[in-house]
């Protein structure tokens, strides 16, 4: 049975090259029984988790672009004569590029698929680090920023919407953190890395994850989702099958997913009024409210000039400090990874909320007192010492929720037949409010390092109350039942 009318064949025709890629699975299907000695392909939990892990790489891609920028900062304005502003504007331009492949990302991975999209992701990142690794003055160095930050835009909306759409019900909250626990082994490795290696080799280092993910993406499956949307009818339970494994029998979640894709093929297409019914605002608002919120939390503004932070707080190794952040954010994103599934997506977001809430108080409180403290006081070491503790307690406080939730959250509730527009809009807005961050991060801590995190407090405070009010818990739910809360 065709999920499309036999006049959208043409253009189907041209989404199928990107479809044999990884037809390994294909013959596996068909023949399931020359495998039956490999437990490893016919365990569905590894099944999935081997295709996470290739996508995976992808966003340790985004994590060691937000990371670079760090621990090359006295480096880079030094070789190349760069001032605060001019590396602020380095620092930013990753957003501004992501907000270009944001707008573009939706409508290509529901065009050419999630992996044809991640394939077209790769390829702007490893020419952007590569111009980085040979600027000689700020053309190179800004032109290598824009096309990493165009494909970590790309790779920001499609690696969460294409794990969501192949993971179980039962793993799909865990599975779903994983694409920020990889974000922030990214943000550690360039922490580590920049201790060591100079800047132009580091960035020569951020070639690695695009070029290991290219060839890895020939051996996955595409999404079951997007291929029955599609009607892509024989790829699509192949490919489900695959995934859950050739013993499972797949036919409760096949006819679900049928349903669900036939309900919305005859649906018109989305028109802005339409956007006044509840079951579309609803998600939208609250996927946008979350990734936003995400943002203006300044976790991005602490990570990219988080060792400009530890000098202020006056820590001697700032650098080292930053790694320690690193490992910090790394091992509390994989405790909320174990934790979404039982505890739900809910309560981690507003214990999330809170921690970053007091946390930011903390830090401000500290360097407000700072100002009237002798810097070789006893009391100015301690506060320095304060400022410090709050700062890491705020990252960890983030990587429990706020870090990888509101991704996991927007893959989830965003209706299929307006994810793409709906998925691009929300992305766009996060990397937009995450560039106003980073732009002005390094001259807001220049003006005043506690208000600074007084705003970021108030941020998080509001975000307290969006989550208690409004977002919905999806923790245990099919896909196709999330969307049904709304309706």
């Amino acid at each position: 049975m065709s999920f499309r009318d036999d006049t959208e064949e043409g253009r189907n025709d041209l989404r199928r090259p990107f479809l044999h890629t990884g037809s390994w699975y294909r013959m596996g299907s068909r023949q399931s029984s020359m495998l039956e000695s490999s437990q490893v392909i016919r365990d569905s939990s590894i099944s999935v988790l081997a295709c996470v892990l290739i996508v995976a790489l992808g966003p340790i891609q985004f994590g060691f672009t937000c990371g670079y920028s760090s621990p090359t900062q006295a480096a880079i304005t030094k070789d190349l004569g760069l001032t605060v502003s001019e590396y602020s504007v380095f620092g930013s331009l990753s957003n501004v590029g992501a907000m270009v492949g944001a707008i573009a990302s939706g409508q290509i991975a529901e065009y050419i698929g999630r992996k044809g999209s991640l394939m077209i992701a790769a390829i702007p990142n490893i020419i952007g680090w590569l111009s980085i690794s040979f600027a000689k003055d700020t053309s190179f160095l800004y032109m290598g920023r824009l096309l990493e930050g165009f494909g970590v835009g790309i790779i920001s909306y499609t690696v969460p919407v294409y794990i969501a759409e192949i993971a179980p019900q039962h793993m799909r909250g865990a599975l779903g953190s994983v694409n920020q626990l990889s974000v922030t082994i990214g943000i550690m490795l360039a922490y580590l890395l920049g201790l060591f290696v100079p800047w132009r080799i580091l960035a020569v280092l951020g070639v690695l994850p695009c070029t290991l993910l290219i060839p890895g993406l020939f051996f996955i499956p595409e999404s079951p989702r997007w291929l029955a949307k599609m009607g892509f009818t024989d790829d699509f339970e192949t490919s489900l099958q695959v995934l859950r494994g050739f013993d499972t029998d797949i036919t409760v979640e096949v006819n679900e997913i049928k349903r669900s894709v036939a309900s919305s093929s005859k649906r018109s297409a989305i028109r802005f009024v339409d956007l006044k019914r509840r079951r579309y605002y609803f998600p939208l608002m609250v996927g946008i409210g979350l990734l936003v919120l995400q943002q203006l939390g300044g976790i991005n503004g602490v990570l990219f000039y988080s060792s400009t932070i530890f000098e202020s707080a006056g820590v001697t190794s700032s650098n080292v400090a930053t790694f320690g952040v690193g490992v910090v954010q790394v091992v509390a994103t994989a405790v909320a990874t174990w934790l979404v599934d039982k505890s739900g997506r809910r309560l981690l977001l507003m214990i999330s909320s809170i921690g970053m809430t007091i946390s930011l108080v903390i830090v401000a409180v500290a360097f407000y007192l700072k100002e009237f403290v002798s810097p070789d006081s006893n009391m100015y070491n301690i506060l320095s010492m304060v400022s410090v503790v709050g700062v890491v307690a705020m990252v960890i406080s983030c990587s429990l929720g706020m870090g990888p939730i509101p991704w996991l959250i927007m893959s989830e509730i965003l209706p299929v037949n307006i994810k793409g527009l709906a998925g691009s809009i929300a992305t766009l807005l996060n990397w937009f409010v995450s560039w106003l961050v980073t732009m002005t991060a390094n001259m807001l801590l220049a003006w005043s390092s506690g208000g600074t995190f007084t705003l970021y407090a108030l941020v998080c405070g509001f975000t307290v109350v969006f989550v208690s009010l409004w977002v919905p818990e999806t923790k245990g739910k099919t896909l196709e039942e999330i969307q049904a809360l709304f309706r």
